[in-house]
């Protein structure tokens, strides 16, 4: 079930304070609104499920970036680049 205004929380306003609800920064009652949103809407809770995992992969990401193995396979491919760019 989709609907453009759910317990009070448009789409758009919950698009808006995802970031907040993820670094659990919203106050208790804007929380409470949000969740009943998710609960009433199934495609704003696609939406945060799928910001949810686009966030834990960039973490991944980074936490891999740090690897020296890693680090050397990027070296690689970006030396690569430039010398095919010449």
């Amino acid at each position: 079930m989709h609907s453009p205004h759910v317990a009070d929380l448009t789409c758009r306003e919950l698009v808006e304070l995802v970031t907040d609800y993820l670094d659990d920064a919203l106050p208790a009652p804007e929380r409470k609104r949000f969740e009943a949103h998710l609960a009433a809407c199934e495609g704003c809770d696609r939406y945060v499920e799928q910001i949810r995992t686009t966030v834990a992969l960039t973490r991944r990401t980074a936490a891999l970036e740090d690897r020296p193995e890693v680090a050397a396979l990027l070296g690689a491919f970006r030396d690569f680049r430039r010398r095919g760019e010449r």
